[in-house]
């Protein structure tokens, strides 16, 4: 009877230091993990993180909850800071841009190369080879674990004064640019004035005329509505693109099981998948419906010639050249190598 009772309680407590074990793994998740966007899911960047979440929450079985900060509310709005917010563990998790990181990793400012990627092709044939998984081992090294390509798009030109068909048509033109140094060269060796800001802080620049134009894909010039704020004069030039990356903190990282880990990867891959194709919707299709869309609207949309274009690429080669040796001439050459075999 002694030892019957003995071994229950043996039982029981073996019962209740699992139990405490276990609850102890618990509380090592947060209740809330905090995701970084710099625009909310009107676009389909934000909504690309807004997917993420959605399908984190349901492949852990709500183990990992996640709010989005869109805005980057978490750094006061300062894109250029999230990177760091991000290895500082400010920020648990992103989906962040190539632009906005590429003045703390050099080698991301390989899509910002003008004039590298002629197509939707040549993004891909990056992102999707040995090119995107050397970028992504160059993040891992940076504190960071990146996990899925996303996409904000090509970034087309806009200004209120003229259609922009040369670089002589840019004289003096006072454009809003993100914080980026290869962007304010591009932008002055086309004559240019490069104008550095925040997104929160340009649109009512552009309302004012206080800044005459600026560059992005087309999603957040339709969602911000810029035709709104004297935006008229549309150029499609695709001069770079802007390739989107999820990442986790990894601290955080490390603090999921192994199994959990695995269902934020997959989770990451199929919103990466999902966003790119919403990102592309009515650029791809025959036609490219989102242009006629935008030409009700008011706006005045210049298709260059390729002998056009082809002006705006010699007057940026110096520039090409500069930073092809400032990112790693031997990325360069691959991603060159990658996109000269491309498959349509």
């Amino acid at each position: 009877m002694q030892l019957r009772t003995f071994l229950t309680a043996t039982a029981a407590a073996a019962t209740l230091l699992t139990l405490g074990l276990g609850t102890a793994q618990a509380q090592a998740y947060k209740s809330e993990y905090r995701m970084s966007l710099v625009v909310g899911t009107a676009f389909p960047w934000g909504k690309g993180g807004e997917i993420w979440a959605h399908k984190v929450k349901e492949k852990t079985q709500g183990r990992i909850n996640i709010k989005l900060y869109p805005g980057v509310s978490l750094i006061q709005g300062d894109q250029t800071r999230e990177f760091s917010a991000l290895r500082q563990g400010v920020i648990d998790m992103a989906v962040g841009s190539t632009i906005n990181w590429s003045p703390q990793v050099k080698q991301l400012n390989l899509f910002s190369l003008p004039f590298l990627m002629p197509d939707y092709a040549a993004i891909d044939a990056l992102t999707q080879g040995e090119v995107g998984k050397q970028l992504f081992a160059t993040l891992d090294k940076a504190g960071v674990v990146p996990l899925a390509w996303g996409e904000n798009g090509y970034r087309e030109l806009s200004n209120s004064k003229h259609a922009v068909k040369s670089p002589a048509d840019m004289k003096g033109l006072k454009i809003r640019v993100v914080g980026s140094p290869l962007f304010v060269d591009t932008f002055t060796a086309l004559g240019a004035n490069p104008t550095q800001m925040s997104w929160a802080d340009a649109q009512p620049a552009f309302a004012s005329g206080a800044v005459d134009g600026q560059e992005n894909p087309m999603s957040i010039f339709t969602a911000a509505k810029l035709h709104n704020v004297n935006q008229k004069y549309l150029t499609l030039w695709g001069y770079v693109a802007d390739p989107l990356v999820f990442v986790v903190n990894k601290e955080v990282w490390n603090s999921w099981t192994p199994a959990d880990r695995e269902a934020v990867r997959q989770a990451a891959i199929e919103a990466g998948k999902e966003q790119i194709a919403i990102a592309r919707k009515g650029l791809v299709e025959p036609g490219q419906p989102l242009f006629k869309d935008i030409e009700a609207n008011g706006v005045t949309v210049t298709r260059l010639s390729p002998q056009e274009r082809e002006a705006f690429v010699k007057a940026t080669r110096p520039v090409y050249a500069k930073w092809k040796a400032q990112i790693g001439a031997d990325l360069v050459d691959k991603a060159e190598k990658a996109i000269a075999a491309r498959k349509p």
